[in-house]
């Protein structure tokens, strides 16, 4: 099969690719990595103090036409199943399959097969894969 050519050709830039953490979330096992915004008066990230972690803005937010795409120009769609995967059929140059975590490896080559067929970009078509090697 050709190689799927996304019909989206703008860049897509993303201006930040890292997670915000929680402030002190390294210091207490009990706080949790999720963002919270810091309250407290003397609170430093708060404050927006130098060396202290980012908060969160408006700033940081995407194009709008290029929001939800992934660097190589396709939008994600979980799939678990073929009936999910031909859903995409029409639509498979915006959208790329991503096979969800609990399909079994079988049922995954038949995804994988089934998403050749139909010329649909599969991003994680290899997860779960045993290869046998032939000596």
């Amino acid at each position: 099969m050709a190689k799927v050519i996304p019909l989206n050709t703008r860049k897509v830039v993303k201006k930040r690719t890292k997670k915000f953490s929680r402030h002190h979330c390294d210091k207490f096992y009990k706080l949790k990595d999720n963002w919270r915004k810091p309250r407290g008066i003397d609170n430093p990230v708060r404050r927006r103090f130098r060396g202290n972690r980012l908060m969160p803005s408006v700033g940081y937010g995407s194009d709008k036409k290029t929001k939800y795409y992934m660097r190589n120009g396709f939008k994600r769609v979980l799939v678990h199943n073929i009936r999910e995967l031909e859903v995409l059929m029409m639509q498979h140059r915006i959208y790329a399959a991503e096979i969800a975590h609990g399909v079994s490896s079988k049922k995954r080559v038949a995804i994988q097969n089934r998403a050749e067929q139909l010329n649909i970009k599969v991003t994680n078509g290899k997860a779960k894969l045993k290869t046998e090697e032939t000596a």
